[in-house]
């Protein structure tokens, strides 16, 4: 199996996103859910090994005041090879060149996730503040 990934500065089909989601563990999302969501991404990267998109993460906002990580996803069988810290430093590297000095850049971490996104800087919020969320 090659070991070379291709990263590419783009938002993934409703399919690859859904698949990429599932596989990863992520909550699922309806098509239609996944298209609108989708016409609304700031910046995106996909990882390609060959033609098969094995990773993905987006950013998110109003581009100025508030910017949000998301669908941080690397497939099962790509994990522990430094991808995702690949996509973050993609992400990051955007919201540094990008996102106004003032911008709050905000992420939820899942699992063991939050050891990944201390090395590029983010640090829970609590006590100051508690991520809250509306189950629909």
């Amino acid at each position: 199996m090659s070991t070379d990934y291709t990263l590419l500065r783009q938002t993934p089909s409703v399919q690859t996103y859904r698949h990429l989601r599932q596989q990863a563990g992520l909550s699922d999302k309806s098509d239609t859910a996944a298209a609108r969501g989708l016409r609304q991404t700031l910046f995106a990267v996909q990882l390609l090994q060959g033609e098969e998109v094995v990773g993905m993460g987006r950013v998110i906002g109003d581009d100025g005041c508030f910017y949000q990580v998301v669908d941080i996803a690397v497939l099962p069988a790509h994990q522990g090879r430094g991808l995702g810290k690949r996509i973050m430093t993609a992400l990051c590297e955007w919201l540094h060149a990008r996102a106004p000095r003032t911008a709050y850049v905000s992420l939820i971490a899942d699992g063991e996730a939050h050891r990944l996104y201390a090395q590029f800087g983010f640090r829970p919020t609590a006590p100051a503040s508690i991520g809250m969320a509306l189950k629909l």
